[in-house]
């Protein structure tokens, strides 16, 4: 069959619909799992494998960052050779890679493994929010099966720390790897079973230079910043690093605009819209914030305050709580009142929780930790829903997708950086100086906060733009601002972690 045509979809049943909706939440939940799962064990790491600060940051980074690189392509690869052949692929590179991480026996194999992870994870979000979407015609319950997928989502990130303290207490720190064999076993026997294939009429071109270039960009910026500390940030292989993350992006920049008539990897024209650069830079300032916290925190709890990678875990449950009961009541603010008023609670919240650690010191009692992780986990799981909303109110369904696809990898754009800042403070710090070490991380968290009420300050719905919570329709986003990535007709939807 060639990429041009297809045959109709069959109608499915009730419950095979719902049943393709668990196998790719399935999924969603173990990409999601792996971006935060590995922070808490990142000391039990470094002991047995000899690693140092920068060497973890690359750990946690290698994964997001060729995530963040491949997210709009692999959903055009999906629209043009079949969504389940992609997804089911995308499972069998995750799982092999992650039995790879469990079974390493030096940080270099481990890093490597990482980033084959990141290929794997990049072919399984947004293709199966796609597939969700050709699976339900009906708006209505297309959107609450959308609404099901951004609770995963949030659950799946806040869960990470938790679910990887219990794991690495029984099991050591490779169970949060093999965890993930039997769950890609179900997802591929499941997907096999229940999903059918679908394709998009008229798949999106593939920009290979502009991915090429983009996957330089990502990776030079992050690098620049973990490898820093240890070069010198005045030295001249520093000033080389800055160099080439400035040449690659103008070059990118130049290589889409070129194409701007070629369907893009990006759609540059769309940074033309306030709003629209407001919601990608709130994108990229939300997952700072996350993973400076769940960095610094794994790291001074353990290191600092002594406690076991389970009492870590443990420790974060109010940023799971604050993160889930916020996300889904974000998301009826903005159906109900559009995206400020959760934004700017987004911010306050943030900023707030911030504040409350920038004293930070080796005996900061547990009440006021639990506070600012529950204020934090608050403040993401009110963002999400309006930086989503904000990227694509106004625009055309053909141009609301590919929207989307840029917010979602300006979320793990921003979760590597959020690391690799993070890492770069407390680079070299010893127990007794790491929480000292840490506070313009917080400061830093803080910020973000404040940015995001500095973007909702300039929010408005468009003109005559239908409500935020009506049918969002067959190609816009999900829980972080899904992807259109096929052609114009028909239910086409990719999405980002």
């Amino acid at each position: 069959m060639n990429a041009t045509t297809r045959p109709v979809p069959p109608v499915l049943g009730a419950r095979r619909r719902w049943t393709v909706l668990a196998v790719c939440c399935l999924s969603l939940f173990l990409v999601g799992l792996d971006t935060t799962i590995v922070n808490v064990g990142l000391p039990a790491i470094g002991r047995d494998l000899d690693a140092g600060t920068r060497d973890l940051e690359w750990v946690v980074d290698a994964y997001t960052v060729v995530l963040a690189a491949l997210l709009i392509t692999s959903g055009a690869l999906a629209d043009r050779f079949g969504r389940r052949r992609v997804f089911r692929s995308g499972l069998v590179v995750f799982g092999a890679a992650s039995l790879v991480c469990a079974t390493a026996t030096s940080v270099d194999a481990l890093v490597v493994a990482r980033a084959v992870q990141g290929v794997g994870a990049s072919m399984l979000s947004p293709v199966a929010l796609a597939i969700v979407v050709n699976a339900m015609p009906d708006p209505g319950e297309r959107a609450r099966a959308i609404g099901i997928w951004a609770a995963v989502f949030g659950l799946s990130m806040a869960a990470g720390p938790v679910v990887g303290g219990a794991l690495i207490a029984g099991f050591g720190w490779q169970s949060v790897f093999w965890v993930n064999a039997p769950v890609v076993v179900a997802a591929l026997v499941l997907s096999a079973v229940f999903v059918p294939e679908s394709r998009a009429p008229r798949p999106r071109r593939l920009d290979l230079p502009g991915q090429l270039l983009l996957t330089v960009v990502v990776a030079v910026s992050v690098g620049a910043l973990i490898e820093g500390p240890r070069l010198g940030w005045t030295s001249p292989a520093a000033l080389v690093l800055y160099g080439c993350a400035a040449v690659a992006t103008a070059a990118f920049t130049g290589t889409e605009h070129r194409r701007r008539d070629r369907e893009p990897l990006m759609e540059l024209a769309l940074f033309r819209r306030p709003a629209f650069s407001g919601a990608v830079l709130g994108a990229v300032a939300v997952f700072v914030a996350l993973n400076v916290t769940l960095l610094l925190n794994t790291l001074y709890l353990q290191h600092t305050r002594g406690w076991t990678p389970l009492a870590a875990g443990v420790a974060t449950l109010p940023m799971a709580v604050g993160a889930t009961v916020c996300a889904p009541w974000s998301g009826r603010l903005v159906g109900r009142a559009g995206p400020r008023p959760p934004l700017l609670l987004a911010g306050g919240l943030l900023g707030a929780g911030g504040l409350l650690l920038v004293r930070l010191d080796a005996h900061t009692g547990l009440p006021l930790l639990l506070t600012a992780y529950l204020l934090i986990g608050a403040g993401f799981g009110f963002a999400n829903a309006p930086i989503t909303n904000t990227a694509v109110s106004g625009l055309p369904l053909s141009r609301a997708g590919v929207a989307g696809a840029i917010t979602s990898t300006a979320r793990q754009f921003g979760a590597a950086l959020g690391i690799a800042i993070a890492g770069a403070l407390v680079a070299g710090a010893g127990p007794a100086d790491l929480a000292r070490a840490s506070r313009p991380g917080w400061y830093l968290v803080a910020a973000c906060g404040a940015l995001l009420l500095l973007i909702a300050r300039t929010t408005r719905p468009p003109a005559g733009a239908p409500p935020a919570g009506a049918d969002p329709g067959p190609r816009t986003g999900g829980p972080d601002g899904g992807a259109r990535t096929g052609g114009a007709d028909g239910p086409q939807v990719s999405g980002g972690r």
